[in-house]
């Protein structure tokens, strides 16, 4: 059943469609009814898979695939092409964030599609199997067939139900979507045709490329080459500066339901498949390029939110601030530290949560007045407390209030970004730093003016409504119905406890994020703890063999150690050579037998680059000056440069040729006594 299980589940949604069918025509309320039983149906196989993945040991802790499944498509000729699926801590929530929006979304069309209703629900279902494809797949092909199969129902969801400019938008929609996804499909060839040189067996399994990619099997070229051919596709996708121009027309012109799938759900394809294959998959591209693409999301948190702030229509405000969101879901990712990525992923949950409970909003609003003008809004709260309650609440969790889902998010990217530069967690250095986070907390400032501006317009002030409104002919009430309260509800005691108690969805991100996003493990290495203590063996967080580490890690060396993989004149041996490879190279620091053994310091083993203007070149002296010598008297200097004099020593008397390369630090601040350095220099 276990192994069965996500199959089970993303074909759950065929077969309602398939059952959609049956009715005669003109049975529309049971043609709604039935759509909305199958939604439900899935979310509970969703909840059963939960358990499931939690009874596999899936849980807090673990970041192994479970519930996995494996049909062989293509296994002729060294072939290894098939039908594989699996969820790991990531995938789960994403998977169940899905299942959880589609029935919410089902139910909200009740009252507002009233023309080809069984197409309308035919195409929802088929579009919740494409999602639930791609966070399910381990294949590179079947996620980019399942990536690929969302456009269709899309494009006809807004091209039939939406606007008055609907085939404008879905045109737009599809144009931008298909020329990203040809080069994203020339990629995944190229990947193809290198797994096949590198292993001999054509495969597109992506825990083979992940493993290929951190290996060093793909070379830079090909990496960077690779990095944008996949970009092309997810960035559009997510979507990011300055490819966005497709998502406020097609959020304003498609029909509520695809606006909530849209924001809570599509827009999460694109930066998971960054999260899932170009980071893991292309390290040293994504570690070169991440500066880029922060840049670039950077840019639109600010001129997306800018955009919203000048909007008059309430829909598409709502839409600019997706891209302004989904900037700092990208940031978080490209900082490539724990934090940083944990946030990102929780940002996809939450965001999906908050703006799709938003669009529902918006849509309930349209269906009682037909317009979206916010100009033609005012003092709803006083007719509509129930609306004007949800929409406050929604808002707050939009901009991040401490206490709801938004918040603890947005904290992480943002420290994740800041302390990216830096190797507290015991992963390897990322690229950002606390240079990003200014911009981007400016970005979080703009996002509540213009989302509490809004809400001012609508809710407060004087009375103002279009005329010969509201519309109940449907059904509907001035204020929120009973199935309105109940699409709403869910979504704000979810919102409210991820704000309060993120901790079980993290215990699952954050092991899944090391082992299969970062690709880190804990592995035992020749790193000792003390200052004259005993020495002590203690366990590191490091880079897998073969592994292209992005920056060093913090480890401790004793004097009288030398660590493994060093020969016999202390030079590191690389099974592998590469030339254009970045590897934590190990250090011996067994010093001279007539040399006395200086005390224990940690050693910061940073990046080294094979080239030669980018090597990392020893500590300067207090007064910046020239790199010479440094002097053998430290007397009457402050304890940070009699350290750095010390270490300065200790390198050019020690063996190693490997430590001259680097800078090295003493890490601990305890002063180093002008009487050592004088014994030293005597």
């Amino acid at each position: 059943m276990s192994s069965w299980i996500l199959t089970l589940l993303i074909f759950s949604p065929l077969a309602g469609a398939l059952l959609l069918l049956l009715p005669r025509r003109g049975e529309d309320l049971l043609l709604a009814k039935a759509a909305l039983v199958s939604g439900f149906v899935t979310f509970a196989l969703s909840l059963v898979a939960l358990v499931l993945f939690f009874g596999a040991g899936g849980g807090a802790g673990s970041s192994a695939y479970v519930l996995n499944a494996h049909v062989p498509w293509v296994s002729d000729n060294g072939a290894n092409i098939g039908y594989r699926v699996g969820v790991d801590g990531i995938s789960i929530w994403l998977l169940l964030l899905t299942t959880f929006l589609t029935p919410l979304a089902i139910w909200s069309s009740f009252t507002s599609i009233r023309t080809r209703i069984r197409e309308y629900y035919i195409l929802l279902l088929l579009l919740e199997v494409g999602m639930l494809g791609v966070f399910c797949a381990k294949d590179l092909l079947l996620f980019y067939v399942s990536f690929e199969f969302t456009l269709v129902p899309l494009y006809f969801l807004i091209g039939i139900w939406g606007g008055p400019e609907r085939r404008r938008a879905a045109n737009k929609f599809f144009i931008y979507t298909l020329a990203g996804s040809v080069l994203t499909f020339a990629g995944v060839v190229y990947l193809a045709f290198t797994a096949y040189s590198a292993t001999g067996s054509l495969t597109l399994e992506i825990d083979e490329l992940v493993r290929l990619g951190q290996s060093g099997a793909i070379g830079s070229s090909a990496q960077w080459w690779l990095f944008l051919a996949f970009a092309a596709g997810f960035a559009i996708k997510v979507p990011l500066f300055p490819v966005h121009t497709w998502l406020p027309l097609a959020h304003t012109e498609a029909p509520t339901a695809a606006s909530v799938m849209l924001a809570g759900v599509l827009l999460k394809l694109g930066t998971y498949g960054f999260c899932r294959l170009s980071i893991p998959i292309l390290p040293e591209a994504s570690f070169a390029l991440a500066p880029v693409v922060a840049v670039l999301s950077i840019i639109g948190i600010m001129y997306a939110a800018l955009a919203a702030w000048v909007q008059t229509d309430i829909k598409k405000l709502v839409a600019y601030s997706s891209v302004s969101h989904l900037g700092f879901c990208m940031l978080g990712l490209f900082s490539l530290k724990l934090a940083g990525v944990s946030g990102a992923v929780l940002y996809m949950v939450n965001h999906g949560l908050s703006t799709g409970a938003l669009f529902l909003i918006v849509g309930f609003i349209y269906e009682r007045y037909h317009t979206r003008d916010i100009n033609a809004f005012g003092g709803l709260a006083r007719k509509m407390p129930w609306m004007a309650t949800f929409l406050v609440f929604f808002t707050l969790s939009s901009i991040g209030l401490p206490g709801l889902n938004g918040f603890v998010s947005e904290f992480l990217v943002l420290l994740g970004t800041a302390t990216s530069a830096g190797t507290t967690d015991g992963i390897a250095a990322g690229p950002l730093g606390y240079g990003y986070v200014i911009p981007a907390a400016m970005g979080i400032i703009l996002g509540a003016v213009y989302m509490l501006w809004m809400c001012r317009c609508v809710l407060f002030g004087p009375l103002k409504e279009p005329p010969n409104t509201p519309d109940t002919s449907t059904g509907l009430t001035q204020d929120l119905t009973r199935r309105e309260l109940a699409i709403l509800a869910p979504i704000a005691l979810v919102c409210i406890w991820l704000g309060v108690y993120p901790k079980p969805l993290l215990n699952t991100i954050e092991p899944a994020i090391v082992q299969n996003i970062l690709c880190a493990t804990d592995r035992p290495v020749h790193a000792f703890e003390g200052n004259g203590r005993a020495n002590q063996l203690v366990t590191t967080p490091v880079a897998p063999a073969g592994h292209v580490a992005r920056a060093g890690m913090l480890a401790t060396v004793p004097s009288n150690v030398k660590p493994a993989g060093t020969s016999a004149d202390s030079r590191p041996v690389d099974p592998e050579p590469r030339a254009s490879a970045r590897a934590v190279f190990p250090i011996s620091t067994e010093p001279r037998a007539s040399a006395r053994a200086m005390p224990q310091r940690s050693i910061l083993l940073h990046k080294f680059h094979d080239y030669p203007s980018r090597r990392i070149q020893p500590a300067r002296t207090r007064d910046r000056g020239p790199r010479s010598r440094p002097s053998v008297t430290s007397r009457g200097l402050k304890p940070a440069a009699r350290r750095r004099i010390t270490v300065a020593r200790y390198t050019r008397q020690g063996s190693s040729d490997a430590l001259d390369q680097r800078n090295v630090f003493p890490n601990t601040n305890e002063p180093l006594h002008s009487t050592e350095a004088n014994a030293d220099a005597r």
